[in-house]
Order: structure tokens, then sequence, then C-alpha cells
């Protein structure tokens, strides 16, 4: 094109023969001739002519016949806007442009063609700054590493769990077994860990363990969110189908892919321990190499970049928890969560609970507020009940036991103590003697400890120490019958109708 440009102001600004100006610039007589009649036919100044931008001139040498443009141009933008609505499309935009313009429009090909060269020009990147320590840009890469289960044989595939700083481009990786929640935390935990601080803005991808429902006001996952309220990050996801938002986590993604898992693929490995060893000294290989078009590599530009801006790490690593659906509380004031039942304050009853569950402990939310704290236990259909949290009744019932009733009964006297050790002795479970006890305790209650004791007594000298017999005792008031026992005939008197042993001695 400088040869065409030079060309034309030879012809436009000197006297120079075609032959001339064709041996200055080094091309056939013909062209220079050419040129020469169409610069004739145009009408136009040099100043015109360079004005021109390179595709311009050449539409206007290869033209044989120069046309000047008469037809009414759309407003592309208005047409681009157009078709993201329902149902629009280039035929119908078409021919209503056409109707507008009857005399001087383009034919249907020219428009699409044109239209076609405008949306061209939209597609266009922008070339983002990302200051130190801002930003790191987080994603699962595609590929994955397979291994081996030795207990079953089977053959598991490793996600590889993939972090990138957005000023120093450094990387990190790391192995995990699955995108779950569980593991989608601990790969955060070991990158802020890795880099020794923790940036200020997060980029994930819309993966529900980050983003429950994504779109303009995104519903964070609630232990992702939790999460980065400990590390004092924000999470900043990228948008729905829009890789571009995440630029810096896909190029870490293809370094990755390229220079750890590609070199492990005639690798055989048998747990995830294996494969984070040797990701870790690939790594730090990769964050060494040398960069093509920059100085230095990403450690270099890690050490002096990103890292003296990183926020310092806490004091403690955040520990995984999940939250319980929320759910309402049944009359036995207990919530269960995992397969556990544990106690919240009776005055919740009817009320709706939340539990926010670790590897160590459960807590109870209502209305947002933390109502209980329990230590998380694995048994399976039991309970964990805080004495607090029972009414006064059950509190006092849970408290009673063989040892505490017994002690209730001792300053009373010592047949209430046979009575009490009486109701345990007969019955196999020392828990099947408590309910016989509360009797026992509500008759010393009503009818006093004298006559309860005198009542035991009586019950005792009859053998009958049953709550139903002290009960009898004490309605039929015979507890002052102890000094006048009844007399017990020992020999039945004589009588003619009493045959007696001699009678069938004899056979009769």
């Amino acid at each position: 094109m400088n040869k065409h440009r030079e060309c034309l102001r030879l012809i436009m600004t000197t006297h120079r023969t075609n032959g001339e100006i064709a041996k200055l610039i080094g091309v056939s007589t013909n062209t220079v001739r050419r040129y020469r009649l169409i610069i004739e036919k145009t009408n136009l100044s040099w100043t015109a002519v360079n004005d021109l931008d390179d595709t311009a001139i050449e539409f206007l040498l290869k033209t044989k016949r120069f046309r000047i443009e008469t037809k009414h141009v759309p407003d592309w933008a208005s047409v681009h806007r157009e078709l993201q609505l329902p149902h629009v499309t280039l035929q119908l935009l078409w021919e209503e442009y056409r109707l507008s313009f009857p005399d001087n429009t383009y034919s249907y090909s020219q428009f699409t063609h044109y239209y076609r060269q405008f949306v061209r020009k939209l597609d266009v990147t922008m070339r983002q700054t990302h200051r130190a320590g801002e930003c790191v840009f987080v994603d699962f890469a595609g590929s994955t590493i397979p291994y081996i289960n030795l207990e079953t044989g089977e053959e598991l595939r490793a996600q590889i769990f993939v972090g990138v700083l957005g000023a120093s481009n450094y990387t990190f990786a790391y192995a995990v077994r699955s995108q779950s929640t569980p593991d989608w935390i601990d790969a955060h935990n070991r990158m802020y860990r890795f880099f020794g601080g923790v940036p200020q803005v997060v980029v994930p991808d819309n993966l529900k363990a980050a983003v429950i429902c994504p779109g303009n006001e995104p519903v964070f996952n609630r232990t992702y969110l939790e999460q980065s309220k400990h590390y004092r990050i924000i999470i900043v996801p990228a948008r729905v189908r829009k890789p571009k938002d995440k630029s810096k986590a896909e190029g870490g993604v293809l370094l990755v892919s390229r220079w750890v898992t590609a070199r492990l693929r005639h690798r055989k490995f048998f747990s995830i321990e294996e494969i984070n060893a040797v990701i870790s000294g690939l790594l730090r290989e990769l964050n060494e190499r040398p960069f093509k078009r920059l100085p230095d590599n990403r450690h270099v530009r890690f050490e002096q970049l990103d890292k003296p801006l990183l926020q310092p790490l806490p004091g403690q690593m955040f520990e995984y928890a999940e939250w319980t659906s929320t759910r309402k509380i049944g009359p036995d004031y207990h919530f269960c969560a995992h397969n556990h039942h544990y106690s919240v304050p009776h005055e919740l009853v009817g009320e709706q609970v939340e539990a926010r569950v670790t590897g160590t402990t459960v807590e109870l939310f209502c209305r947002g507020r933390r109502i209980a704290t329990h230590v998380r236990s694995r048994e399976i259909g039991g309970h964990t009940t805080t004495k607090d949290h029972q009414p006064q009744a059950h509190r006092h019932y849970a408290e009673l036991s063989a040892e505490t009733l017994l002690e209730w009964a001792k300053p009373i006297g010592e047949a209430s103590v046979a009575a009490v050790q009486h109701q345990f002795d007969s019955r196999p479970y020392e828990m099947l003697g408590i309910g016989p006890c509360v009797s026992l305790k509500k008759l010393a209650k009503d009818y006093g400890h004298d006559q309860f004791e005198a009542a035991c007594k009586r019950a005792q000298r009859i053998g009958s120490l049953t709550v139903k017999s002290i009960r009898s005792i004490l309605q039929r008031g015979l507890t002052d019958a102890d000094e006048n026992p009844i007399p017990i005939q020992v020999n039945l008197p004589l009588h003619d109708n009493v045959r007696g042993p001699a009678y069938y001695s004899n056979g009769r």
C-alpha cells in the first residue's frame, strides 16, 4: 500500500511521465497509466486522497469505475439492538429498511455483509490492568489426573483446582477428589496458605460450590460466603458464559494442563496425596519458568508485586461447615442434624431453627441469632441435651437416679430407704425403678415424712414394700396399728368335723 500511496502522490503532485513514475516506484507503466485515469475521473485532490486509509485506497485503485456512494447507510447500532429482541431477523429489518428508503438502499446481500462487518468491530478485547495484591482468579481445570483406589481397585479421576494472581500471574494448583463444596473450600484454604496472604477479591466461575443462583444479584453458597468473610475477601463471580471475565484463570488452567497434567499422563498414582506431592514440584518449576515477553518469571514478580500487598492470614484457618435446612422445633425441644438430636431452649418449641455443622461443633440459630452450641456427636439416633434447655420438671426428672433417690430417703428413715431400695432390687433395670420412686416421693409430700416412714415400717413388717401397699396403708390410716399387731392362730381348735390324718391312714 505504501507503493500505491506514493504512486498517487507522484501522479497528483508532480509532472513526471508514467514511465518515470513506474521506474521510481517499481511498477509497470500500464499500472501508472491506469491509476492516472482513475484519479482523473474522481476529481479528487491529493489532500483528500492522502486522508484515505489503506482499505479505501485499495478500493479506489482496484475499481475500474469509481463510484461515489449514494446508498442510505442504516444505523447499524440500532439494527444490532433490534436483533436482540425475540423473533426479529435480519430479513425483517432489511424489508423495513427498504420500505423507509425505497430508492437508495442496499440489497439484502449487501445489507448482511455490512452488518457482519459492524459486528466484528464490536467483539474487541480490552486489556485489563490488575493492581498488585488485588485479585485472584480461580477455576477447575478441564483435564483430570487418574488414580487407583487401593481398597477397591477402582480408577478415579482427581480434579485440578487452579488459582492465579492478577498482577504477577503467580499460579497455584491442587488436586482434589471432586468439585463439591468441601473440596472447593479446602482448596481455597490451601491456596491462601500457599500465597502466604489473601488478596482483596476472588473471581470464581458459577459452579454450585461457589454460586447457587447466578445473575445480577447472585446467591452465593453459604459456606463459601462464610469463608470469604473469614478471610476478609470479596467474591465477584464471572458472568455466565463470559470466560473473559476470568481470563487469568483460563490462562492458568491452560498452563497447568500443559506443564503439569500433561507431564503426568504416563504415571500411575494410588492416592490424592501422591498426586499433590508431584504437583508441588512441577508447580515450582512452572512459576520459575521465564516469561517470553516479560522480564523475570512468575515467582520473582510475585515477590515484587503481589506478596507485599496481600492481606495477612487470620490466626486460624477457616473450618468447613455445612448449613442444614430450616426446621420447626417439636415438643421435645431437640433439633436433628446428621441423624443426631441436639437440644435447644424449650421456650423455642414451634420456632424455625437451622444448624451450622462443623467437624467438631454444632451451632443452632434462630432468626439469625445463635441459641445453642454443642460438641458434635457421631452417635446415630442419639441425643445431646443441655440441662439449661430443659423445663424445671424435666430437669428434675433427668437428675433422678438410684443414688439421688436413696440420698433423699435417708433423712426420712431406714424404712423409707428400704422401700426405695426395694423398687430397684425388684426390677431388672435401674431405669424401671425411677417411676415407682417418684410415686413414693409424691406420697411422702402428700402425707408427710413421719406418716410415710410409719407406712413403710408397716409394709416392711408384712413383707410388701410395693407402692400399692404403701399407698393403701396411708389411705386407710393403718400407720397407727403398729403397736397392736393382729394375733395369728397357729393351731386350729378341735372339732368333730375335723377328721385328721388318722382317718385317712385306715384307708377310709
